[in-house]
């Protein structure tokens, strides 16, 4: 008996150390994700930069209603959501990727594949956009070489093409992050039951009817919750890669809503308004994400949160 008490007591005691180091975590997640949200209140005043807050002009839930009658928000969110819907038909890419990585026999060569096209993911947007500029220019590398080989007599016009933005946009964003979303559905294929490989090559399987039968119905639950952590997170496109890509030609395609949020906000200094928007949205992404969740529990039998 004393044994047991004495065995409950030292793991309580490791499971509060556990705590304490978790704590200055905890901390820096509450002092830059929750205390910024006091900010919200300037949403409910005429806020001018400079003038103390309660000094401003308390104008209630009026941006709130005028967000519902901007032309430039329904616009910039229908953007949001076709960039996000094409993102999400793209889905499945990472983990083809990761199948046909997996598949290169050579480890060697399958490492250099690998980095290849991991790297992508820690070069900034601002050199991104550098190199576009460089290769898709009007001078670019590009319009250059076809105009000397006489294939083209004028530049192909691809960064300020209105026509091909959603394209453009998302073959890029594929470039940059293909090599980094395949590294969840690597692991998991590293976890796999080599039995299971094992007995299908006895039972005469090809590689190819392998993938089909162990690799792609192993991949599944991993594949399905992150698709429904990306309908969760559908209005969350972020701002970085259409903020260095926008320019007078495009921006009326480009222009997305975290984009339009950054915009009045920052640049024009609407901060009231903007942050308005910003609540509007949150609120949305969060209800998103409970209704996904709920989604799941009733489909799969387990949350995702």
């Amino acid at each position: 008996m004393k044994k047991k008490i004495k065995c409950n007591s030292s793991k309580q005691k490791k499971q509060w150390i556990y705590f304490y180091l978790a704590m200055p975590l905890v901390v820096v997640v509450l002092l830059t994700a929750y205390v910024p949200i006091g900010g919200w209140i300037i949403s409910l005043f005429n806020y001018k930069p400079g003038i103390p807050l309660f000094q401003n002009e308390y104008i209630g839930f009026k941006f709130f209603k005028e967000i519902f009658s901007d032309v430039d928000i329904w616009r910039t969110l229908t953007n949001t959501l076709i960039f996000s819907g094409i993102q999400f038909l793209l889905m499945p890419l990472p983990m083809l990727f990761a199948i046909a990585l997996n598949e290169i026999t050579k480890s060697r060569y399958r490492r250099i594949v690998q980095t290849m096209t991991t790297l992508p993911h820690f070069v900034s947007w601002v050199i991104v956009y550098s190199m576009a500029f460089v290769l898709f220019s009007n001078g670019g590398l590009m319009n250059t070489v076809l105009t000397d080989m006489g294939i083209i007599s004028e530049p192909l016009k691809i960064l300020d093409n209105n026509n091909i933005v959603y394209t453009l946009q998302n073959i890029i964003a594929q470039w940059k992050d293909l090599g980094w979303g395949a590294i969840i559905y690597i692991a998991a294929i590293a976890g796999i039951d080599q039995e299971q490989y094992e007995a299908a090559t006895i039972d005469g399987a090809g590689r190819f009817r392998t993938v089909l039968a162990i690799t792609i119905p192993n991949l599944m639950p991993t594949f399905v919750v992150l698709m429904l952590l990306n309908v969760a997170g559908f209005i969350n496109t972020g701002y970085e890669q259409y903020f260095v890509f926008k320019n007078s030609m495009v921006m009326g395609k480009i222009e997305v809503l975290d984009l339009y949020i950054y915009r009045m906000g920052l640049q024009l200094g609407d901060y009231s308004y903007s942050t308005a928007v910003g609540i509007i949205k949150s609120f949305v992404s969060i209800a998103m994400l409970f209704t996904v969740n709920k989604i799941s529990k009733h489909v799969r039998g387990e949350s995702i949160i």
